[in-house]
């Protein structure tokens, strides 16, 4: 868990950061924010509208907010169930999509990495010691020193793939009630991911059952999104997840998130009831567009909470 945390806080420097590494440098612009109004106003003049996602418009402004404070767990609460699934959403997506593209990245070189190594092409010892590093991150075992077994190679392409953003939202509004629960307040949590001796206590922490039990505590928004992704493409649980998926890919069908819904059935104890939760938020919110959608080569964008006050 201390690794993940770490690989999460780094990668959260670089979500708040850096734009795609392809793209030109751009200072990051700070704008703050009083209500979940300025937020929409925000969204209106960067042309992320209900509009534009209609009109086919699928490029997605980088805003980002860092963490939600328990006064954005108020505000959100206070405002109209139309105008909270809208600010939601809209803040979650780019969060996924930039994991998304931290992941094609690493999937890239390490596709092209084994590759070389299957065809008996020179690699340098400093790309296997990176595919060996990647390796552990995704807590593939036997590895022997600063190489990644070529008995390996297929599992950790399995790995190291990308979650459906329609996937991603719809459990990012299921398990924190649409960034209005404690557990997203006080520690960026938004997947309901579980730890054991370290995070947030439950209310009802069932210790004799299940042990020290907890949910999972990040330092950012961004954070929470890596480890989630980290643990869909690592647990066993969701084994059956990333066999569809490397499925889809081998017979060139998109990797959406109405495909992948099915084999969640073991991420909640409701089971199939919890599977079906997920469809219908899909289904209601039109989340499948989302899952064509990309972010737009402009400045990252960082939201700052401030005090009520005059505007």
């Amino acid at each position: 868990m201390k690794r993940l945390i770490a690989l999460a806080a780094g990668f959260a420097a670089l979500l708040l950061a850096v734009p795609v590494v392809a793209q030109p440098k751009a200072p990051e612009e700070r704008v703050a924010y009083r209500d979940y109004k300025d937020i929409l106003a925000l969204f209106d003049r960067l042309g992320y509208t209900a509009e534009a996602w209609r009109a086919g418009n699928l490029e997605v402004p980088p805003v980002y907010l860092a963490t939600v404070t328990a006064k954005w767990r108020v505000n959100a609460r206070a405002a109209a169930v139309a105008d909270k699934k809208k600010v939601f959403f809209r803040l979650i997506l780019p969060i996924v999509l930039k994991v998304n593209e931290f992941i094609l990245e690493d999937r890239g070189r390490a596709t092209e990495i084994t590759g070389r190594l299957s065809r008996g092409a020179d690699v340098s010892a400093e790309d296997q010691k990176w595919l060996a590093a990647l390796a552990a991150r995704y807590k593939l075992t036997g590895l022997s020193g600063d190489r990644l077994p070529a008995s390996q190679y297929t599992e950790l392409l399995l790995r190291v793939d990308v979650v459906p953003p329609s996937l991603s939202l719809a459990q990012a509004a299921a398990e924190s009630g649409w960034g209005t629960s404690r557990f997203a307040a006080e520690g960026n949590s938004l997947f309901g991911q579980w730890s054991w001796g370290k995070g947030l206590k439950p209310t009802e922490q069932r210790t004799e059952s299940v042990g020290d039990q907890r949910v999972a505590a990040f330092d950012s928004t961004g954070a929470c999104a890596y480890g989630y992704a980290l643990n869909l493409n690592t647990q066993r649980a969701y084994q059956d997840l990333r066999v569809k998926r490397a499925e889809l890919r081998r017979n060139n069908l998109p990797v959406s998130g109405a495909a992948l819904v099915p084999t969640l059935i073991h991420y909640s104890e409701r089971g199939q009831a919890y599977v079906d939760e997920l469809k219908t938020l899909m289904s209601q919110n039109g989340l499948a567009t989302a899952d064509g959608a990309h972010l737009r080569n402009m400045q990252t964008i960082r939201l700052d909470w401030v005090e009520q006050g005059p505007k």
